[in-house]
């Protein structure tokens, strides 16, 4: 089987150790859709494509790979969805999922100007991707000096929800469930490690079914759900497509799957449905 990485980073943690597994048997080639001049000859393409970024030129790659024919994990409808936080949040409630309430905003400008937030807030830039605005706002004075430093950005804005400040990380590939604690960005740092591994046992009842759900509304075969514990209740938070699942016992293995699997025909990549 021919399987190829669509990354500017071929020795992720992740990618590498899925590369080590195949390797023996299968060819594993990299693009980096960032410097592509000109998309691959349809004629030879590789049996499988794993979307490792998210960029506005790899979305446009992989949507010439699909039709052509090409399986890429994860499809290219289901990755940008996962880069609106508007629609995110939008499909999640509408299909029931326990996404936290979000509102949208041209800018932090109308809310500095109805001198809110009268409640902590999390404000956080509309579209997802590397360095991101992620922040928590307790007063009107802080959001001044937040929309001073990002005086243009289109953001979302969620209430703050009570928690201990670590942040349930759960994901998925494929079936197989994966989770951490992670200590917040929006939290205190505390001394010793910033994340721990969690076996399936330890996450409270219900939550990996509610991450296979997930999958299921956003048509996502690798992805990464950010739960919160708002007093035994699970809140979603964030919503990620292909993450980097690092230090993760047995995810390699279960990826290198996935993609012998999708390459064979034998599972084929989710697709958003229609509106």
């Amino acid at each position: 089987m021919r399987i190829c990485l669509l990354t500017p980073d071929p020795h992720h943690p992740l990618l590498a150790a899925t590369t080590a597994l195949l390797t023996p048997h299968h060819e594993v080639t990299w693009l980096d859709p960032t410097g592509l001049e000109d998309f691959p000859d349809p004629s030879d393409l590789s049996d499988v494509y794993l979307l490792k970024t998210r960029t506005p030129r790899a979305l446009a790659l992989a949507r010439h790979l699909e039709e052509h024919g090409a399986p890429v994990l994860n499809s290219a409808a289901a990755t940008e969805l996962c880069q609106d936080r508007t629609a995110m949040a939008d499909v999640a409630r509408r299909d029931g999922l326990p996404f936290v309430a979000t509102r949208t905003e041209p800018s932090l400008a109308p809310l500095v100007a109805a001198g809110e937030p009268a409640a902590p807030v999390v404000v956080k830039s509309r579209h997802s991707r590397r360095h991101d605005l992620v922040a928590r706002v307790d007063d009107a004075a802080g959001l001044r000096e937040l929309a001073a430093r990002w005086p243009d950005e289109p953001v979302v804005v969620q209430p703050f929800t009570p928690n201990d400040g670590w942040d349930h990380k759960l994901w998925v590939v494929a079936d197989q469930v994966f989770a951490a604690l992670r200590r917040s960005e929006l939290a205190d740092a505390v001394p010793g490690s910033r994340t721990r591994a969690l076996a399936p046992g330890e996450l409270p009842a219900g939550w990996a079914e509610l991450a296979w759900r997930v999958g299921e509304v956003f048509a996502l075969d690798v992805y990464g759900v950010d739960l919160l514990d708002a007093g035994g209740t699970p809140v979603i938070v964030d919503i990620n497509a292909f993450p980097g699942i690092r230090g993760q016992h047995g995810a390699p293995e279960a990826l290198a799957a996935l993609a012998l699997r999708t390459a064979t025909g034998s599972r084929r990549p989710r697709v958003p449905a229609v509106p």
